[in-house]
């Protein structure tokens, strides 16, 4: 495909060459990110900022991340991957330098902006260069290692990000990033890619597209960052700015609808097979945000990053299982087999941990986050392969796979986030007030707590237990959304089964078929 690069063979150290370069690159489009996403609660105080302003920096990375996705598929078909992804990464490299000698909220949302643009290249790249490591016949594998290895990133950033702190403070983490950039480009510069076909592909019509649909994205990154920290009804301008992303999106969708030559193929992308994959996508993201719904019921039991190392190198172990069992067992026909296996894993893992108590430690959910490691690791391979069987059948319309994949891929981690964490406010709420209606002085128990700690002991006991039962109705929450979504997977498939069967069986039996294939090409 134009702005892909061609498949020569290659002598098997190169191809060991490609896949550790593969890996460098992947690794760095997502885990600066996740360097100053686990570490959020520390930059606030070494910025001296609010928590709601601290949250601009995930936002920035996923406006600009979901914006370059527009265009970096077109870019690469006229100019090249290469060119792009160099000028970010130098881009990237300098905006990083200067905020090591300008420390400021500014500075840093620009390097996180820097980072998102850069990202969106990376992530291809990585996947490219995985894919000349393989021969034509375990290619497919090698597509499943290359878009799992960003799933990397948040484990092991929770891993080393600690001792990164302690040798330079914050400017540790900015250290690590700007070594990750530059050692990406060299590695680019030093083994570089086949060339491929190039096109020229833009039009004008594409950048009025991009000045709708970039400001949109962006809005509504800011809506779900920030809504529950500022909380949805508090804020007037969380309102204005999600009014204001309904109409640019609409705006831009509506643009590309009447165009001969679409940037955003709407109408494919609103066919059934497509909008259940990326209904479904965004399901699982939602259930894997239940990492984060771990951390803090560690973090409300008063423990912190350095007391739960064990239970990262755990994760990690688990998501590289995860990778790997769903490289070696990939297959067309296995696609959803794969998916259902892994919203089952992680549904057993999300109800595991919802039985804590404020006895729970870490290794008390080795195992259950073992299992939602492994499960979402195992995931995104079938879900990228099955949507790209339709992207192979209908080339043009590469841009906009693209930039599903990414909206549902990172809009839908914050939208996981911004929907777990409002609940766990909630309840919350609920259990305080439950709790604390039930305190009574003439107990003898609340008595004694009161006499021996004070009534701030007591309050804060209360808020405690009031935010473990809170997790424990997230988790909750969390395993019966992971069994709704396999139980509609699973329907789809059968459904889908029983079609197939009755066209062999019928007398149209080959029309049948034909039928039931280009209806599920998108699912294949």
């Amino acid at each position: 495909m134009p702005g892909s690069p061609s498949n020569p063979h290659h002598t098997f150290p190169k191809r060991i060459a490609f896949l550790v370069v593969g890996f460098i690159v992947a690794i760095t489009g997502g885990l600066g990110n996740a360097l100053v996403s686990v570490n959020l609660p520390y930059l606030q105080g070494s910025l001296g900022v609010y928590s709601t302003e601290i949250q601009w920096l995930p936002a920035a990375y996923v406006m600009a991340n979901v914006c370059m996705n527009l265009l970096l598929v077109k870019f690469r078909q006229q100019y090249g991957l290469r060119l792009f992804t160099e000028l970010f990464l130098i881009l990237y490299a300098a905006v990083t330098v200067a905020h090591l000698f300008v420390h400021g909220l500014g500075s840093a949302i620009a390097v996180r902006a820097a980072h998102g643009m850069s990202g969106a290249a990376l992530t291809t790249l990585g996947l490219y260069y995985t894919l000349q490591a393989f021969p034509a016949q375990y290619r497919l594998k090698g597509a499943v290692l290359g878009i799992g290895f960003s799933q990397l990133a948040i484990p092991m950033a929770r891993l080393f990000s600690s001792d990164l702190m302690e040798i330079a403070e914050w400017r540790g983490l900015y250290f690590f990033e700007l070594g990750l950039a530059l050692v990406s480009l060299g590695c680019v510069l030093a083994l570089k890619l086949p060339p491929g076909d190039r096109i020229k592909v833009f039009e004008k019509m594409d950048f009025v597209t991009f000045g709708l649909f970039a400001p949109g994205v962006a809005l509504l990154s800011a809506v779900l960052a920030l809504g529950r920290t500022v909380w949805w009804l508090e804020a007037p301008w969380v309102g204005y700015a999600l009014a204001g992303s309904i109409v640019l999106i609409l705006a831009a969708l509506a643009v590309e609808h009447n165009r001969a030559r679409p940037l955003i193929n709407t109408r494919w992308l609103s066919n059934a097979n497509m909008a259940r994959l990326a209904l479904s996508v965004l399901l699982i993201r939602v259930v894997q945000s239940e990492a984060s719904g771990t951390v803090g019921f560690l973090q409300a039991l008063g423990l912190n990053n350095d007391q739960m190392l064990e239970l990262w190198w755990i994760v990690m172990f688990g998501a590289i299982a995860g990778m790997v069992v769903s490289a070696l067992t990939i297959s067309p026909a296995r696609g959803t087999a794969q998916l259902l296996f892994s919203l089952a894993v992680m549904a057993l893992g999300a109800y595991m941990d919802s039985h804590a108590t404020n006895l729970t430690r870490p290794q008390d959910l080795y195992l259950s986050q073992f299992l939602l490691g492994f499960g979402g690791a195992m995931f995104v391979g079938p879900t990228f392969i099955s949507g790209f069987g339709a992207v192979i059948a209908a080339p043009n319309n590469l841009v906009s796979f693209s930039v599903m994949f990414s909206i549902t891929q990172t809009l839908g981690s914050l939208l996981g986030t911004a929907l777990t964490g409002t609940f766990q406010v909630w309840r919350e709420k609920y259990h305080s007030s439950i709790l604390v209606e039930h305190l009574s002085l003439l107990d003898p128990q609340v008595a004694a707590r009161i006499q021996s700690g004070g009534l701030a002991a007591l309050g804060g006991a209360a808020t405690r237990e009031a935010n473990i039962l809170a997790y424990n109705d997230v988790f909750l929450a969390i395993t019966v959304l992971a069994l709704v979504t396999m139980a509609w997977l699973l329907a789809r498939w059968l459904w889908t089964e029983c079609v197939v069967c009755q066209g062999k069986a019928g007398p149209n039996a080959q029309t049948g078929m034909a039928n039931v294939s280009l209806n599920n090409s998108g699912s294949r």
